[in-house]
């Protein structure tokens, strides 16, 4: 809406009463702000004609759980979901927010007749935001300058690939040869036990994450529409990148006006392809455990 990426939203809720209040403040929100993007509160059946569905529907996060805690209450929802949006006809793209964000991700890439190109989840693009914000503080750099991304699972289990770090444009092992005293700094199992509490600190101070994950998607949906050609880290489902298949996980994507138009399959050192692989077994562990009870 800020960023009047779209002509319409439509508010879709089981408490239609919250989605109510949600119109109306958000219309004194554009209407403050001088924005015209008409805002309601509809069904399923809006979707027919949809060009985005954002769904974010699922069991809050609280204070002191995983993303993992929210797998049953999540799926519980989600199994009622799926049906009417299979038989309103949506034929756009599905991004996907819900946690547990990777197995939520196969999920409906497995109940919905979309292409993987128009049916991904957020995966680590928020947790490669967060990791560009701590690096660029810890170094004293803008933020946009730091080129690092995070893989594997929107979870304890994802981790930054040290091997295709560069800041500056400068990559890390020169980056350090020059300014040896961040070395400490630049410790990447400790910055990535920063990003991955991230999420779960802001829980715990307001209960619940908005404008970091809002702004991610409307960056996902400005490089579709505006066919920008984004390298973003997706949880897109793998038909044998990185010898990985029936998972969908964070990895790089590039995004342009058809969706994910390539996974890029990153040369992964050892210990990186490691990391990589666990995190897929943990996400497929996860999806088979809750998928014999949908």
């Amino acid at each position: 809406m800020c960023n009047q990426l779209v002509d319409e939203i439509v508010l879709v809720d089981v408490n239609e009463a919250a989605a109510v209040s949600e119109m109306m403040d958000l219309k004194d929100f554009s209407t403050a702000l001088g924005i015209h993007v008409a805002i309601r509160v509809g069904d399923y059946s809006d979707c027919a004609d949809a060009r985005f569905l954002i769904m974010t529907a699922g069991r809050h996060r609280k204070p002191g759980e995983s993303r993992r805690d929210m797998l049953e209450g999540t799926f519980d929802i989600l199994s009622k979901i799926v049906g009417p949006i299979k038989e309103s006809g949506f034929d756009g793209t599905l991004i996907s927010v819900s946690n547990p964000a990777d197995i939520v991700a196969e999920y409906l890439y497995r109940s919905l007749d979309l292409p993987r190109s128009r049916n991904f989840g957020t995966g680590t693009a928020l947790d490669t935001i967060r990791l560009q914000r701590v690096v660029g503080t810890l170094v004293g750099m803008e933020r946009s300058q730091v080129q690092a991304i995070v893989m594997g699972e929107h979870g304890d289990s994802s981790f930054v690939p040290e091997s295709h770090v560069s800041l500056g444009g400068i990559p890390l092992d020169e980056y350090l040869r020059l300014r040896p005293e961040h070395a400490d700094k630049l410790e990447f199992k400790a910055i990535g036990k920063t990003v991955h509490e991230s999420g779960a600190s802001i829980i715990q101070g307001k209960g619940a994450t908005e404008f970091g994950i809002g702004a991610t998607v409307a960056m996902i949906v400005s490089s579709i529409l505006h066919n920008e050609k984004r390298v973003i880290p997706l949880s897109a489902h793998l038909r044998g990148e990185y010898n990985e298949r029936f998972v969908s996980v964070g990895v790089p994507c590039l995004v342009g006006q058809n969706g994910i138009e390539q996974v890029y399959e990153l040369e992964l050192t050892d210990e990186e392809s490691e990391l990589f692989h666990k995190s897929c077994e943990i996400i497929r562990g996860g999806f088979e455990t809750i998928v014999k009870k949908v």
